[in-house]
């Protein structure tokens, strides 16, 4: 398969697949962006990369966890994207390992669920923020309570909702390399809680040799008839065909990432028919290297306008990747890869699409939320 024409030019010219600060010659004259006013829905970001690195330092420390240093700068770059760390998809997965050991308690889970939520709506006016994670990541291999990290991300989220009008909800990831047999206990755990605040399933992690969609087929489906919503990873480190697959076997409203989609014709009449929506997350398809650069970016946007699917723009873990929501809509419309109109049209998909209940019934603000830079001295 034949790369597009702009990515195949990216490639020559080199640079323009970093998700750093970029000089395009369409830099100039800055388009307009969508409102600071406007609320907007995030679908898809993992609690592991969300929480800020001096609250996740200040929660390690806490629960007297050792940590690789005592030098601050270092842990930060520890557990956020950098050279150090190369551009990869697996090592961006490894960055994980840390701040998923230090959220391994119910206190860690509660106050970084708090945080997450809180912050996306005082730093991006989100008032819909579908937070994702694992449950059986945070319970130290069974030494803590499942029960309890659930409870406790619940009471997170439930402490935000009384300081914020917002309506968040909880997706567990099920994990490709773990066994049948924990995924099935991690989606009964997502049915016995549903109603209380988790609002749909998932299934994440790296490419493996065991994992198939069809041995999830049932169990999927008793998740849909409970009410909850089915997302799945697809089309990001994986082939292009197993987005076919997953379609046909786990029936999901949405796709976390699923970029290779604008690969494959037949899968994208399949998105298309099916009306499913994508959740795309530009900076970290950059870091992993999944988009060769922003261009491809804009070949593969023209490629879900021209096949009528939806996509809605997510930013996979804010804080590991160091980009707000905000930030990812503002490089699409200063690069012109999406209007104003079409930054509206993809919050208003996202806001369609979301799991959770009642979000239409969110006030809007009566004042205009100061701009990241502000906000970041205030919590500094």
């Amino acid at each position: 398969m034949l790369p597009p024409p702009r990515a195949a030019e990216s490639r020559r010219r080199g640079g323009l697949g970093s998700p750093g600060p970029l000089r395009f010659p369409y830099d100039e004259g800055v388009p307009p962006v969508i409102s600071r006013r406007a609320p907007l829905t995030e679908l898809h970001c993992h609690l592991g990369g969300a929480v800020a690195p001096a609250i996740m330092w200040g929660i390690a420390h806490s629960q007297g966890i050792k940590l690789p240093t005592k030098d601050y700068w270092e842990f930060r770059e520890l557990i956020t994207v950098s050279a150090r760390h190369g551009r990869s998809f697996d090592g961006y997965l490894q960055l994980f390992h840390w701040t998923e050991l230090i959220q391994s308690s119910p206190l860690a889970v509660e106050r970084s669920v708090y945080e997450v939520v809180g912050g996306a709506y005082r730093k991006n006016n989100v008032t819909t923020c579908e937070l994702r994670f694992n449950p059986m990541k945070r319970n130290r291999g069974g030494e803590q309570d499942l029960d309890h990290i659930i409870s406790a991300a619940i009471r997170g989220m439930d402490r935000a909702m009384l300081e914020y009008p917002i309506t968040p909800g909880l997706i567990f990831c099920l994990d490709r390399a773990f066994p049948y047999a924990l995924n099935e206990i991690i989606a009964e755990k997502a049915i016995a809680y549903h109603g209380r605040g988790v609002v749909g399933i998932d299934i994440a992690g790296p490419e493996s040799p065991t994992f198939r969609p069809r041995d999830y087929r049932r169990l999927f489906d008793r998740c849909r008839r409970r009410g909850l919503g089915v997302t799945v990873h697809a089309g990001e480190a994986g082939p292009v065909e197993e987005i076919a697959e997953v379609i046909e076997q786990l029936e999901p409203s949405r796709i976390g990432h699923g970029v290779k989609a604008a690969y494959d014709p037949r899968t994208m009449a399949m998105i298309r028919e099916r009306d499913i929506v994508l959740e795309i997350c530009p900076t970290s398809n950059l870091n992993t290297r999944v988009v060769s650069g922003w261009d491809e970016f804009r070949w593969i946007f023209d490629t879900f306008r021209r096949n009528a699917v939806r996509f809605t723009i997510n930013t996979d873990g804010p804080e590991m990747l160091k980009t707000y929501i905000r930030d990812e809509l503002t490089s699409l419309g200063r690069l012109g890869i999406l209007s104003p109109e079409e930054q509206a049209q993809s919050a208003e998909w996202a806001r369609q699409a979301s799991f959770v209940e009642g979000v239409s019934d969110v006030p809007l603000p009566k004042r205009r939320p100061p701009g990241r830079s502000q906000l970041e001295r205030e919590e500094a």
